[in-house]
C-alpha cells in the first residue's frame, strides 16, 4: 500500500433504483461489501422472477472481496446472497442475530455451505485488512437494522442503512445519536444515506402510531381481522400479537414465509406473547369470529401469496367471508399498484371491509422523511455526500437537502450504478472509470442465461404475437411442393379464409417461385420468406409478429 492509495466507493444495485442494494468499498487489494440485494421485475421483465445485481466487477477481483456486511434482513438487502456468494467461497458473511437468524434458512435452501455466517451487532467492532467496521443502531421496520460506519486509512464512511429515526420504536431501542455525533466529531469524508422519502417533507410517524390504528379498527369489530403485510417485519407482527392481546382474540399465521419467519423471530426472542395466543391455521374455524387474528403474507397484491389467494377463494385454511375485516398494512412497491388493488377489489367482491393505505394509515414507511435526513447530516457533518437507495429523482432532491445542511454542491455524487468515486489521500475526490453494473435475470433455476436479447423477443412476442410458416420444397430443384402451412399464436387466427392468412401464402408462393429462381439453398430460403412476410404483416396490419420460417426439404 502506497501513500496514494485511493478508496473507491462502488454502487452495484441500489442507486437510480429502489431495490437490489449493493455497495463496494475498495482500498488497495482489500475490498468489503455492504449488503447483496434483490429486486423484483417490473411488467416488461416477462418471465422473470427476481433481479440480482451484476458482480462481474467483484468476480474479476475475487482475490480481494473479505466480507459481506449485512445492514438488515429485508429482501432488497439480502435476497441477492443465494446467487452472488457460490462465486466468492469461503468469503464470511456478517450480520445481526436476527439477519443471521433469517437468513441461515436461505441459505440452507439454497444448500450454501462455503460462507461462515458470523455475528456483527450493534456495539461490536471488526476489523477486516485496512477497514473497521461499526455497526450502529437505526430505527427500521425491521428489528436489529443497523448503519455501518466504515474507519480506512483516509477517513470514516458512514453507511446509513435504511432508517428512520423512530423515538418510540417497538422494540424500545432508539438509534444511536451519540455514536453518530461521535464519527461527526471525528471526521466523516463521505456520508451514503438513504433517500427512500427524500421528497416527503416533515417527519416519518413512529411506528406505534400502527399499533393504535390496529387497535381503533379492531375495537368495534365482532368479526375476523386479517391482517397482511411483509414477511419480514417482525415489528408489525408484534404489533398484531398486542392489539389482538387487548380484544382477546388469538392469532394464526398463514404463508410459508411469514411463519417461517415468525418461528426465527420468536426462538431468538424478537417476538414476545403467551403460547397460549398462537394457534394452528388448521384451528381457524374451530373459535368464534371475535376471537379471531390472521396475520399473512401478500400486501403486495402477489398473485400466489396468502392474501390473493383468500380473496380468489383458493387457499386450503381460510375463505373470506362476510363480516371479515382485512387490514393491508404495507403502501404497494412502485410497479405493484394494479396487483394490489386487484386483490382489494376481491376482497371487497367476497364481503370483507379493507383498510388499505388510501383509506386508513394502518402502516408507516420505515424509511426517513426530509427533517430526518437533514439530522442525519448534521450529526455526521461529512465532506462528501452520496444519495443511495432511492430513484434518480429522490437522489437529486437528497443532494439539495445536504446542500441545504452546508455540504458543498461540488462535493455531492448523485451516481447511477457502476461509478466509482475515488478519494484520494489529499482530500480530493472525483467520479473514476465506469465499471459494469447491471441486471441479472433469474428466470425459474436458471441465473443470468436470460439476457436482454430474449427479453426484446418475449416483448415482442407479449405485444404482436408469432406468426410460423411451414414451406416443403423439392431437396434437388428447390420447388415448393403443396401449400404452405401456417401457424399463429398472439397475432390473428390461423384461418386459411382470413385475408391476412391468404395474402401472406399468396406473397410467399410468389416470391419463391419467381421465373428462373431455383433456391436450393434452406438458409437463403428462410431468409427470403422471412423478409417477405414481415413487410407484409406489417404494411397489412401495422403489427410485427415475430416470424418463424421453417423449411422441409423432401
Amino acid at each position: 500500500m502506497t501513500s496514494q492509495t485511493p478508496l473507491r466507493i462502488i454502487p452495484l444495485g441500489g442507486v437510480g433504483e429502489i431495490g437490489k442494494n449493493m455497495y463496494v468499498f475498495e482500498y488497495g487489494d482489500d475490498i468489503v461489501v455492504i449488503d447483496c440485494g434483490l429486486m423484483f421485475p417490473d411488467e416488461e421483465m416477462f418471465g422473470i422472477d427476481l433481479v440480482v445485481p451484476d458482480v462481474t466487477y467483484l468476480r474479476e477481483n475475487r482475490a480481494k472481496v473479505r466480507a459481506f456486511l449485512i445492514t438488515h434482513a429485508h429482501e432488497d438487502h439480502v435476497g441477492g446472497l443465494p446467487y452472488v456468494l457460490p462465486d466468492f467461497p469461503g468469503v464470511p458473511v456478517y450480520a445481526s442475530t436476527l439477519a443471521r437468524g433469517l437468513l441461515s434458512t436461505k441459505i440452507k435452501e439454497h444448500r450454501l455451505r462455503d460462507n461462515p455466517m458470523l455475528p456483527l451487532d450493534p456495539g461490536d467492532e471488526l476489523t477486516i485488512g485496512p477497514f473497521t467496521a461499526i455497526p450502529f443502531r437505526v430505527g427500521h421496520s425491521i428489528p436489529d437494522a443497523m448503519g455501518i460506519a466504515l474507519r480506512t486509512p483516509l477517513g470514516v464512511v458512514v453507511h446509513t442503512g435504511d432508517f428512520k429515526f423512530d423515538h418510540t420504536p417497538v422494540d424500545g431501542k432508539p438509534s444511536d445519536f451519540q455514536m453518530l455525533a461521535r464519527l461527526g466529531q471525528e471526521g466523516v469524508i463521505c456520508l451514503l444515506s438513504d433517500s427512500t422519502r427524500a421528497e416527503n417533507p416533515g417527519y416519518t410517524p413512529s411506528e406505534r402510531t400502527v399499533g393504535e390504528a390496529f387497535r381503533e379498527i379492531m375495537e368495534p369489530l365482532d368479526g375476523r381481522v386479517i391482517v397482511a403485510t411483509f414477511a419480514s417485519n417482525i415489528a408489525r407482527i408484534q404489533q398484531v400479537l398486542d392489539a389482538s392481546r387487548d380484544f382477546d382474540r388469538r392469532v394464526a399465521v398463514v404463508g410459508r414465509s411469514m411463519e417461517q419467519n415468525f418461528r426465527i423471530a420468536s426462538d431468538l426472542g424478537y417476538l414476545q406473547y403467551p403460547a397460549s395466543q398462537i394457534i394452528p391455521k388448521d384451528q381457524i374455524g374451530q373459535l368464534p369470529p371475535e376471537r379471531v387474528t390472521i396475520a399473512t403474507t401478500g400486501a403486495q397484491g402477489e398473485p400466489m401469496a396468502g392474501l390473493a389467494r383468500m380473496a380468489n377463494r383458493d387457499h386450503r385454511f381460510v375463505e373470506i367471508q362476510p363480516g371479515d375485516t382485512v387490514i393491508v398494512s404495507a403502501s404497494p412497491i412502485p410497479g405493484n399498484e394494479e396487483y394490489v388493488a386487484r386483490t382489494i377489489d376481491n376482497l371487497f367482491k367476497a364481503g370483507a371491509n379493507v383498510f388499505y393505505h388510501a383509506i386508513k394509515h394502518a402502516h408507516v414507511s420505515g424509511h426517513a422523511s426530509q427533517e430526518e435526513l437533514k439530522l442525519m447530516l448534521a450529526l455526521t457533518r461529512p465532506r462528501y455526500f452520496i444519495p443511495m437507495h432511492g430513484e434518480f429523482r429522490m437522489q437529486v432532491q437528497h443532494g439539495r437537502l445536504a446542500m441545504e445542511t452546508g455540504v458543498a454542491p461540488e462535493n455531492v455524487f448523485i451516481i447511477e450504478n457502476g461509478q466509482p468515486i475515488e478519494f484520494s489521500p489529499d482530500g480530493s475526490a472525483r467520479r473514476a472509470q465506469p465499471v459494469t453494473a447491471g441486471y441479472v435475470f433469474v428466470d425459474g433455476l436458471s441465473v443470468g442465461d436470460v439476457g436482454e436479447v430474449v427479453l426484446r423477443d418475449r416483448r415482442a412476442l407479449a405485444s404482436d404475437g408469432m406468426f410460423l410458416i411451414v414451406v416443403t420444397v423439392d431437396k434437388q430443384t428447390g420447388r415448393v411442393i403443396g401449400r404452405p402451412e401456417i401457424v399463429t399464436r398472439g397475432f390473428v387466427p390461423a384461418n386459411e379464409r382470413d385475408p391476412v392468412i391468404e395474402t401472406a401464402v399468396e406473397h410467399v408462393l410468389g416470391e419463391l417461385q419467381s421465373p428462373g429462381d431455383r433456391l436450393s439453398e434452406v438458409a437463403l430460403l428462410k431468409s427470403r420468406v422471412k423478409d417477405v412476410l414481415s413487410q407484409y404483416l406489417y404494411e397489412r396490419t401495422r403489427r410485427r409478429p415475430m416470424v418463424f420460417p421453417v423449411v422441409v426439404e423432401v
